[in-house]
């Protein structure tokens, strides 16, 4: 039998039945012979609700305590799924981030993962019990808690999987895998029985909201069989049903894989799109422009110099819509005054939105498919960014969703495999 790390959200935490439900799968598989390794997080809300309490107090909290406070969420759910699993007669043990202990820098609230022991783990594994570990949380040198950011608690498990050399992490959700795009803008999307994890990654970074990117970049790293299914299933279904239930991230990409030319649309909505205009066009304008953006700790995503006009040129990039202002205050208050041009024009209504495949590499014409589609759409393009799996752009975000169907249906993915 295998070693099989659970990870279960805060929806599938969310209240005492629902925790109940996650000690009947638990046991279930451990009836099965599995060891088992479960890392949840916090009861769905409870998060914010200690954010908020924090800022009831400092408007921008300090940033160390605020660890202390929000990582109270976790060591609750785990304690709570300890005594459900025992109630059952299931032998179970919880630990905190610091206790196994889990080592991070000391980045709070979005901390790194360094290194995990995995002693305390496998002497409770090799005992029988389940071992049930604090998502989201670990300890820095100094012995400070520390948070790993949002979704966290998934960048734990695939962690912790790394670390124990786990057959497979099963990352339980209130969706039931990965969808060729979010039902929610085109119904007919179709869930994928599998994807690479070059594929998941690029979905991640381009804003679906399945997994937490850190957790897929840890998984290839790492090289992490990782699925992902719903906890919102009967907890006693056939364990070989739900075992091929979900989506499965992987390496292996068999033939089935390379017949899809684009395996999923991804978007995002919070994107801006910012313009520094008739720039002087000489080496290093770039990092005159983007320093004192990077220095203010502000990201930068797709990138446009336009061709030399008179000894100028225009100079784009987007960012996170956050981070808009603050990026126009840096611009208007450092850049435009230190290397000249005309002035700074920006929108803050566009978005993303973005074709994914592996099969891209092998494939002519994909990315003029797309800009085809949008063009008999009406859709204007105003950036656009690729890479060998994926091609992206910029377009007014009132003709999104219209974009995200449109191609869809043009890349045939509404069409059963």
């Amino acid at each position: 039998m295998a070693l099989i790390v659970h990870k279960y959200g805060g929806t599938s935490m969310g209240s005492i039945e629902r925790i109940k439900n996650v000690a009947r799968r638990v046991a279930k598989w451990r009836a099965a012979g599995h060891q088992i390794v479960v890392v949840p997080s916090a009861m769905s809300g409870e998060t914010n609700r200690l954010i908020g309490l924090a800022r009831e107090l400092q408007e921008q909290p300090d940033p160390r305590e605020l660890d202390m406070i929000a990582a109270t969420g976790e060591q609750v759910s785990v304690g709570l799924l300890a005594m459900a699993l025992k109630a059952i007669g299931v032998d179970a043990r919880s630990y905190a981030g610091w206790q196994v202990p889990v080592r991070t820098d000391s980045s709070y609230t979005k901390a790194r993962i360094s290194s995990i022991d995995d002693q305390r783990i496998r002497a409770d594994l090799d005992a029988g019990r389940v071992v049930i570990v604090a998502g989201f949380q670990g300890v820095d040198d100094a012995g400070n808690i520390t948070t790993l950011g949002r979704g966290g608690s998934d960048t734990s498990a695939v962690a912790v999987a790394a670390a124990l050399n786990a057959a497979e992490c099963l990352i339980y959700t209130d969706v039931d895998g990965v969808y060729t795009t979010d039902p929610r803008v085109v119904p007919e999307a179709r869930r994928l029985s599998v994807i690479s994890f070059e594929e998941m990654l690029e979905m991640a970074s381009l804003g679906s909201k399945v997994l937490q990117i850190r957790s897929v970049e840890f998984a290839g790293k790492y090289r992490v069989p990782t699925r992902v299914l719903s906890s919102l299933t009967d907890p006693l279904i056939a364990l070989d049903e739900e075992m091929k239930s979900g989506t499965l991230i992987t390496f292996e990409e068999d033939e089935k894989m390379e017949s899809a030319v684009v395996s999923g649309i991804a978007f995002s909505r919070d994107e801006a799109k910012i313009t520094v205009l008739a720039v002087p066009d000489k080496p290093g304008i770039a990092y005159s422009i983007l320093g004192p953006v990077a220095a203010a700790n502000i990201d930068v995503d797709m990138i446009v110099q336009n061709q030399s006009v008179a000894g100028t040129t225009d100079f784009s990039f987007t960012v996170h819509r956050n981070e808009f202002q603050k990026a126009l205050d840096v611009l208007n208050g450092q850049v435009l005054p230190a290397v000249g041009g005309r002035e700074v024009v920006a929108d803050n209504k566009v978005c993303k939105v973005s074709i994914v495949g592996i099969g891209m590499r092998s494939h002519v014409g994909v990315a003029s498919l797309m800009f085809k589609t949008l063009s008999e759409e009406g859709i204007n393009i105003q950036m656009i960014s690729t890479s060998e799996i994926k091609t992206s752009v910029i377009v007014d975000d009132k003709y999104m969703e219209l974009a995200v169907r449109a191609l869809h249906k043009a890349f045939g993915l509404d069409q059963a495999a």
